[in-house]
């Protein structure tokens, strides 16, 4: 990632240094995508050991350079079969924690403005295929939230992208659709790099959206509160 300019210089110790500096083992930690360069599970496995590594439980989205993600149960078998027994994968799912139900998928960022990714690649039917994966995240999200409730227990969903839905003017409405039709309130991003003069977060129709990613957090994991801690 040195390739994204110079406050990526050391990365990986200031992540595992700011990371066990702040993260407790009991509390679980969300990584919206972009974890390996690798090809394929084998060559990701140092990466995903370094995370395994580090304090906490770790939920892992996918990002656009993922390439080496494959199905839930495949990646789970990895996981299984090389010890990783920290990590969970967001993915057609969603994952109750202690405070929150965390739902989410890569999503999609189609501006024409902003295209770097493959020319022959169908965009509307990515960003379909996309919004029906965030759905069925949802629709598991409210599973738990349900089931939360009658333990006497009222959990926030979350939701956590790769890319973000809504920035600096573009928004793409088949993600945005299917947050409001679930009435999310809090969106968490990250795949914007080198982008350091923003605020960290935004409102944009009723939702609040927050980029996350580590450069622009200077490598410093982001406590993210209840609405009755805040």
């Amino acid at each position: 990632m040195d390739i994204f300019g110079s406050r990526w210089a050391g990365y990986t110790e200031k992540i595992r240094v700011n990371w066990n500096s702040v993260v407790n083992p009991d509390d679980t930690v969300v990584v919206a995508g972009d974890i390996s360069w690798a090809m394929s599970h084998t060559g990701a496995l140092a990466d995903l050991s370094f995370l395994n590594a580090l304090h906490g439980t770790k939920i892992i989205g996918r990002g656009n350079h993922d390439y080496w993600w494959t199905s839930l149960t495949k990646l789970n078998r990895f996981c299984a079969d090389n010890e990783l027994t920290t990590l969970r994968f967001l993915y057609n799912n969603a994952i109750e924690t202690d405070d929150f139900i965390v739902a989410g998928s890569r999503g999609w960022y189609i501006d024409e403005s902003n295209r770097k990714m493959p020319q022959d690649a169908d965009y509307a039917k990515i960003v379909a295929r996309e919004a029906i994966r965030l759905e069925l995240s949802l629709n598991e999200a409210k599973k738990l939230q349900a089931a939360a409730k009658e333990r006497g227990k009222d959990k926030e969903i979350l939701v956590f992208l790769h890319f973000p839905p809504d920035f600096r003017g573009y928004v793409c409405r088949e993600i945005t659709a299917v947050m409001h039709k679930f009435g999310i309130r809090r969106c968490y991003f990250g795949h914007i790099h080198g982008v350091y003069d923003i605020a960290r977060s935004y409102v944009s129709d009723g939702i609040t959206y927050t980029l996350t990613s580590a450069d622009f957090l200077n490598f410093v994991p982001l406590l993210i509160m209840t609405m009755t801690s805040r």
